[in-house]
């Protein structure tokens, strides 16, 4: 019926049935009527008559016949905007791509399954479902055998989209030799065509099996991030997408491995255009940090992540003067200056020449130090001719016996101004020129030149210059040499000729010409690189899937992702072990629509069909209303008050809706008597919308691995509010501490004490530890303002031999989202709570580090990082619990040798 479709339609049978209703509702009993009773010679004369209506008020029968209708299509289940299957009644296979372009709508993309599910359900239908990519394991598609819609639907929410390409034409080949007999199918299509497979033979083959209905999100959904191309004071990116996207933007996140967004870059998109480009801004020291470009978005897929490796951000700078023994001799060795303006941004290198070119060098930085003519010379010029940048600077030796790597010929002898032999005043420096890489900095006005070597005349001389004196004399001169490029500053690098080493200008000219080199890339040494961490189908980083392998170090570059390797870090473990990004997007053709389907199928689009909605909850509630409207207007007809009316209405209305309400309590809150029937964790409300939330996640994702890890059943998390609720209930109170909580009142201080007093256990976690004072300033103050007036008993560093490191896992570490930092427990032992310390004190943000959001996914990074570290978290989790649970028992161990030895005797 349009977009109504009935899921019980034989119940309809009973509207048949109204015709009866009518004559059954026909008759209503005669009203009653108030009588006086007057003397009793008046009864005589009352007439006998016996009145009794013969029918009831259309208007009532009207109304019953219309509740008894909506009771009648309520139970016969009427659901708007239901998915419809195909007429046949054949098995259906659900085709779905779940590659890298999934990604970006893979809700919609799986409603669009589910809801030809939930029809193939309602048909009684067997469903088989077929996923082109490639599994986890490595395993090439296959369709699962055939099987009843609802364990299908358990199987469709277990799918998620995979960081790589489909493999269609394994799909086809997998079809081929597992069809028998027709079918027909739902192809739900990414819309994109990987590396020249269009899904022609794949969608060919399914409309020759029977009826096909090809599904597919919008035009350009699929978006690639290109990884960025570095210049010296910005990152350019590039977005591509399918042709025949709508107009919009694309916001890109500049991240730190922490998950902190240090800038945004936005891309404009035309409609229809294929590609968009825009630049991302950020200091030197601030795009040093960044180790990730995120497309803004939930999810933001394996295409939409591009992670940044020392090739985009490490630069090795090789430092040589003339005589080593006095280059770092504070104020006045010549490289003095250098190695601290550098230090904090670049990766710093000393030794001999020889040494330094032995390895891969971004820079290499020559202090008045002449090359001598044979191997020296043809050593740095190989390093030059083969992308290296060579930064000199000049002195008196330089002056005396220049060499061929210079970029501009040289006067002999030194230029000198303002000594007494000399008429010409020191030399400010004039405004750098447009085109020079240290455009927009502004030279400071007390900065002066008293000494300079001086280029030779020579054609296009101000070319070759990125700044100038005052007189126009050059200052800084480049050339371009092969692929690398030599740049010298007309100084010496200390403050012998010019106080410029002495500015902040100094700093940001030398950094700006060490960003122009280009980054390398590390493992030099390695000639395996272990997966360390890899991106799922969402962009996320975990831990590495299991049919994932090493890669060879000179092949990451060429190596296409796939199962046997995934996209994300690769590197070698231990102490200063490099790591290097292996990007989806890099290796990825631009994205091209896919081929147009069949001619013979249908064509829908995702995401555009409204939901189902199941109407028969809200028909027998529109019954149950119009029946007490007829209970009312009975009740009138019967002579009762309105009192009396009101409060039976009332009552029919109220008894279901507190039925209901029972069933369905608060997130947070559990059902009256729900606390005394279940183990539950608990938290301590702070006002805080965000930290609240962090703290049940963690809480949910804490008792989930509980539960999964140990006997214990723990139930879902509760918020409470000392004082007002009951704290009796709960073994553990997690209580995050916010710089600007106030001191709790009486009556929480009275049911606080009382907790710990009987056994309860107060966890205080200031998220502080391993962060500092600077990303929660005062958390410390507010722990002590909130327990000022608890009994807190003295306190003392966890030690190594406590119970809370081997209550079920042996730890060496109590990490959380932050690492490092101590744990603060009861110092003395109390054996009449069995030695269990009511108070744990840390700043380690454990709740971050155990939160789960809806997905089943971790949103919160841990620092230093890496799955190792979110694991002991949950493992102490478990020891917390446990300790929380049985109190000491681990503790009674160290005396069992004794309790054997007095049984023996």
């Amino acid at each position: 019926m349009g977009a109504l479709t009935f899921t019980a339609p034989w119940l309809l049978v009973a509207l048949a049935a109204l015709p009866a209703l009518w004559w059954l509702l026909r008759v209503t009993p005669p009203t009653p009527r108030r009588q006086s009773f007057p003397p009793a010679r008046f009864l005589r004369d009352l007439p006998a008559v016996e009145e009794t209506p013969s029918r009831t008020p259309w208007w009532l029968l009207l109304l019953r016949l219309v509740a008894a209708a909506l009771i009648i299509l309520g139970l016969a289940r009427p659901v708007w905007n239901a998915a419809l299957g195909d007429p046949e009644e054949g098995p259906l296979l659900v085709v779905l791509d779940n590659g890298w372009a999934a990604a970006a709508d893979w809700p919609d993309r799986v409603a669009a399954a589910g809801s030809a599910l939930d029809a193939a359900a309602r048909a009684g239908r067997r469903v088989a479902l077929l996923a082109t990519a490639p599994s986890a394991t490595g395993e090439a598609p296959r369709p699962t055998g055939w099987m009843p819609a609802e364990e299908a639907r358990a199987r469709l929410a277990a799918l998620r989209p995979q960081p790589w390409a489909p493999d269609r034409p394994a799909a086809l080949a997998a079809l081929a030799s597992w069809r028998e007999g027709g079918f027909s199918a739902l192809y739900v299509a990414d819309g994109v065509a990987h590396a020249g497979d269009d899904a022609a033979p794949l969608m060919a083959a399914l409309a020759a099996a029977g009826p096909l209905q090809v599904a597919r999100g919008a035009p350009g959904a699929a978006r690639v991030l290109l990884p960025p191309r570095a210049e010296a004071d910005r990152l350019v990116l590039t977005l591509r997408r399918p042709p025949g996207g709508e107009a919009g933007e694309a916001g890109v996140l500049a991240m730190t491995p922490d998950g902190r967004a240090l800038g945004r870059a936005v891309l404009p998109l035309a409609a229809g255009a294929t590609e968009a480009e825009g630049a991302l801004e950020l200091p030197i020291e601030i795009r040093n940090s960044v180790t990730q470009l995120a497309l803004e978005g939930p999810a933001p897929g394996a295409a939409g992540m591009v992670l940044l490796d020392e090739r985009f951000r490490r630069r090795p700078v090789g430092l040589l003067a003339a005589q080593e023994e006095a280059a770092d001799t504070p104020l006045t060795g010549s490289l003095y200056y250098i190695d601290r303006a550098l230090s904090p941004t670049a990766e710093i290198r000393r030794g001999t020449l020889e040494a330094l070119l032995s390895r891969r060098l971004s820079v290499l930085v020559l202090a008045d130090r002449p090359l001598a003519e044979g191997a020296e010379t043809e050593a740095v010029t190989r390093f030059v001719e083969g992308g290296g940048l060579l930064l000199r600077f000049a002195g008196p030796r330089l002056a005396e016996r220049g060499d061929r790597l210079l970029p501009v010929p040289l006067r002999a002898g030194e230029r000198a101004l303002g000594s007494a032999l000399s008429w010409e005043r020191p030399q400010t420096l004039a405004a750098f020129p447009e085109g020079s890489p240290f455009a927009g900095l502004v030279p400071p006005p007390e900065v002066t030149v008293t000494t300079q070597v001086l280029a030779e005349p020579i054609p296009r001389l101000a070319e070759r210059s990125w700044a100038r004196l005052s007189d126009g004399t050059p200052l800084v001169t480049f050339e371009n040499r092969g692929a690398g490029r030599i740049v010298l500053f007309h100084v010496t690098a200390n403050a012998d000729w010019s106080d410029l080493p002495l500015s902040g200008l100094y700093i940001d000219m030398l950094r700006r010409i060490v960003a122009l080199s280009a980054g390398i890339a590390g493992s030099e040494g390695a000639a395996t690189l272990a997966p360390l961490e890899t991106l799922d189908g969402f962009g996320r980083l975990g831990a590495p899937p299991p049919a994932a392998g090493p890669l060879a170090a000179g092949a990451i570059d060429t190596a296409t992702p796939g199962p046997r390797n995934p996209p994300g870090w690769y590197g070698t473990v231990g102490e200063g072990g490099e790591r290097r990004a292996l990007n989806l997007s890099a290796r990825l053709p631009a994205p091209a629509a896919m081929a147009p389907a069949p001619s013979s199928a249908r064509e829908t689009r995702i995401g555009g069909v409204p939901p189902e909605r199941d109407l028969g909850p809200w028909l027998l509630a529109a019954a149950l209303v119009l029946l007490a409207l007829d209970l009312l207007l009975s009740l009138q007809s019967r002579g009762l008050g309105l009192r009396a009316r009101a409060a039976a209405v009332a009552l029919a209305l109220l008894l279901p809706g507190a039925a209901m309400a029972q069933g369905t309590p608060a997130q947070g809150t559990p059902p009256e008597g729900a606390a005394a029937l279940a183990t539950r964790l608990a938290y301590v409300v702070t006002g805080d919308a965000q930290a609240d939330e962090v703290s049940r996640q963690g809480l949910t994702g804490l008792s989930d691995y509980v539960n999964r890890r140990t006997a214990a059943g723990l139930a879902e998390p509760v918020a409470l509010r000392p004082g007002r609720d009951d704290l009796s209930f709960y073994p553990l109170l997690y209580w995050v501490v916010l710089p600007e909580a106030p001191a709790p009142d009486a009556a929480a201080v009275a049911a606080l004490n009382a907790f710990m007093r009987n056994g309860g256990i107060i966890v205080f976690d200031t998220r502080n530890e391993g962060s500092g004072e600077g990303v929660s300033l005062g958390a410390d103050a507010a722990l002590r303002r909130l327990t000022r007036n608890l009994q807190v008993p003295p306190l003392a560093p966890l030690p190594e031999d406590h119970v809370l490191k081997r209550a079920f896992y042996l730890l060496p570490d109590l990490p959380g989202r932050y690492a490092g930092g101590p744990v603060w427990i009861a110092r003395d032992t109390d054996r009449a709570n069995d030695s269990v310390s009511p108070v744990i004190i840390g700043g380690h943000d454990w709740a971050a580090a155990w939160a789960v959001d809806a997905r089943g996914a971790n949103p919160y990074a841990v620092l230093p990082g890496g799955a190792r570290q979110r694991t002991l978290a949950y493992r102490f989790g478990v020891n917390l619990v446990i300790y929380a649970l049985t109190g000491n028992y681990k503790g009674d161990q160290v005396h069992v040798p004794a309790i054997l030895e007095r049984l023996g005797n």
